[in-house]
């Protein structure tokens, strides 16, 4: 695994970055890797408090800076508190990592209610337009880069319960784009990754062990990844030096279970 200590991207340092659902999994592992690159990290958390301070108590002993951010990322206004609190912490905004959400619960789609529905969208995919648009005003001036977390299961339907979430996830897929679009007028890149079957309190959480097993069948590279597999590619999609004439893309990190 990489050492991303050991690895200097330097148009990353000094940069205020606010990384949603940061308190585990990629969101945590992303936090760290963005620190050790210098950046000023804002550390949003809902319901995981204490995973979150020791994210963010482990940069601050690395001797970078962390901001905790408390909010329901289901309610736009506690999303918009949260960009704003987030902007005032570390001094101004130049980076945005979308990665707050969840499946929610699993739901065949014949069994599935107006709540249900409600529920998944609300902080998978209004989540991500809600934070993005209070976003803007911090980056219009000098730009600045928004990275989305998409899923595998955003172009494969999902499947056992998840296809709400997986349509949620495609939405964020598709309003990548047509955020790119609009925001490279500011100089904001906006950008997407889209993980595939990471091992993180997600899976634990949401996906038995038997269909683990059947995942890790269907993926060439044999194995599970893991949160640090995905870090690179938010890395690489925020640095203009490395990516600086891409937008609109979804970068799939899947171990080859899906090749577009």
């Amino acid at each position: 695994m990489v050492d991303f200590k050991s690895v200097k991207i330097p148009d990353l340092d000094g940069r205020n970055v606010l990384i949603t659902g940061a308190s585990t999994g990629i969101g945590a592992a992303c936090a760290k890797a963005f620190a050790a690159q210098g950046a000023r990290v804002a550390v949003h958390y809902n319901s995981s408090a204490e995973a979150a301070k020791a994210v963010a108590a482990e940069i601050e002993q690395a001797g970078g800076h962390a901001a905790l951010v408390k909010a329901d990322f289901s309610v736009s206004s506690e999303v918009r508190r949260a960009v704003e609190e987030a902007a005032d912490s570390l001094g101004g905004l130049d980076g945005l990592i979308n990665n707050a959400g969840g499946m929610v619960k699993r739901v065949n789609y014949e069994d599935a209610t107006d709540a249900d529905y409600d529920a998944i969208m609300d902080l998978n995919a209004r989540s991500v337009v809600a934070a993005t648009r209070a976003a803007i005003p911090y980056m219009k001036e000098k730009g600045g880069f928004i990275v989305n977390t998409s899923s595998i299961a955003g172009r494969n339907g999902a499947s056992g319960g998840a296809g709400l979430y997986g349509s949620s996830k495609a939405f964020v897929s598709n309003v990548t784009r047509g955020m790119a679009k609009e925001l490279i007028a500011y100089n904001i890149r906006v950008n997407a990754v889209a993980p595939g079957v990471i091992l993180t309190p997600f899976q634990e959480r949401y996906t038995k062990p038997e269909q683990l097993d059947a995942m890790l069948a269907t993926i060439p590279q044999g194995r599970h990844g893991v949160a640090e597999d995905c870090v690179g590619a938010y890395l690489f999609l925020a640095s203009g030096m490395l990516s600086g004439y891409m937008i609109g893309q979804v970068l799939e990190v899947n171990g080859g279970q899906l090749m577009p």
